[in-house]
């Protein structure tokens, strides 16, 4: 059994980890009331702006943008999401094995990587994956701009040729207990009711305008809702797992102390035995 001063010491090593966890519990629940609030705003706008490009591409020839053209799919370029830091559970964990599945299918000879997080991008750099940009220490001041850089990166280089086709692996936020790795087609655009005509239309000014407008507008939207759920994500799994940490370390505290008690007890039990032992010998 360990002796009483170890476990004092280990006792007041578990309560600081305590205290720095239910902290960060603390913090990481305010930055995600924050970015659920954005996260929210912003999915009816994109939603609403992915059914009108729904229901209109259609009635568009697919060559009269870039971005529309469908090609034989030899080369795939990956936009995974991910954290800067760690210390919220399997959420970065979850996007790299999704990744790396997605990927070994085609080969990683045959992947281009845009990663964003240094998670991501460390795991993938130390495995001689193909990265062609990486961004990183941006996530405490988020803004849209972001996702125009972004997002204007991964278009050139759909649009040079380099690659066939853009998927993203991101983690989609359905609730504060639950997210969802999420595999989706970024470019070329193509939705299940692509089929479907609804008869004559007339476009103001005219379809190409219109076409040129809402297509990189929509992609933008598409990373910006990218970042915005993969952020509110990480606060959430963050908040949990320190949470789950928080109460560990009470219940190891709580063990300590029971052992604690019962070595003191042993101690003292001992201390008196020799006591009597010592007070009988002397007086026979």
């Amino acid at each position: 059994m360990a002796n009483l001063k170890d476990i004092r010491d280990r006792i007041k090593s578990i309560q600081s980890i305590q205290q720095v966890t239910s902290a960060m519990k603390m913090v990481a629940a305010a930055k995600l009331r924050r970015a659920q609030e954005k996260m929210e705003q912003a999915r009816p706008y994109a939603e609403r702006l992915q059914g009108v490009i729904e229901n209109l591409l259609p009635d568009v020839d697919r060559e009269m943008l870039n971005l529309l053209e469908i090609r034989d799919v030899k080369r795939i370029g990956y936009l995974v999401v991910t954290s800067d830091r760690g210390l919220a559970g399997s959420f970065n964990t979850n996007v790299v094995k999704k990744a790396e599945s997605e990927i070994g299918e085609l080969g990683k000879v045959n992947a281009d990587l845009f990663c964003i997080g240094k998670r991501g991008r460390d795991h993938f750099k130390k495995r001689d994956y193909s990265i062609i940009e990486s961004h990183t220490e941006f996530w405490n001041e988020l803004y849209f701009a972001h996702a125009l850089k972004f997002g204007n990166g991964i278009i050139s280089h759909f649009l040079s040729g380099e690659v066939d086709e853009i998927r993203v692996v991101y983690n989609w936020f359905r609730n504060v207990g639950m997210q969802e790795v999420q595999i989706e087609k970024l470019l070329p655009l193509s939705f299940d009711g692509e089929q479907k005509r609804y008869g004559d239309r007339i476009f103001e000014p005219n379809k190409k305008a219109i076409v040129e407008s809402l297509i990189p507008r929509h992609l933008n939207i598409q990373v910006w809702k990218y970042l915005l759920e993969s952020f509110a994500s990480e606060q959430a799994a963050r908040m949990v797992a320190m949470e789950n940490a928080t109460e560990n370390a009470g219940e190891m505290i709580q063990s300590l102390k029971l052992e604690f008690n019962k070595a003191r007890q042993a101690s003292i039990t001992t201390e008196m035995l020799e006591i009597v032992g010592g007070a009988e010998a002397l007086s026979e």
